[in-house]
């Protein structure tokens, strides 16, 4: 179910940094999961859920890291965790821009 509100909040942390970011070459918006997203050469790497938390795409070891330390969690989706994918909360809105960075350049690196 879509929380209209907690979206809203997590687009007003998402996109400045977004904006930003869709002025390097190959980055630009795209839909992922029933929302936008940004993504590099058409991979999506980051967007805002349908709770308003963050979602993002890092490499397996880097989650288990951010979830040690409280910062995410592994996202769930049909029961199941997702490999590479992290969800931050809004509370940790502070942490999104470093982390969006964070995966775009890992996308980056791993799209041809």
């Amino acid at each position: 179910m879509v929380d209209r509100d907690a979206m809203a909040r997590g687009r007003a942390i998402f996109d400045p940094v977004v904006q930003d970011l869709c002025t390097l070459p190959d980055v630009d918006r795209g839909r992922m999961f029933g929302t936008e997203g940004v993504r590099v050469r058409g991979k999506v790497f980051a967007f805002v859920a349908h709770e308003g938390s963050l979602v993002v795409k890092l490499p397996e070891q880097r989650i288990g890291e951010l979830t040690a330390d409280g910062v995410a969690a592994p996202m769930i989706m049909r029961g199941r965790p997702l490999r590479e994918w992290a969800e931050v909360s809004p509370d940790a809105g502070e942490t999104w821009a470093a982390l969006i960075d964070e995966a775009h350049r890992f996308v980056d690196e791993i799209t041809p």
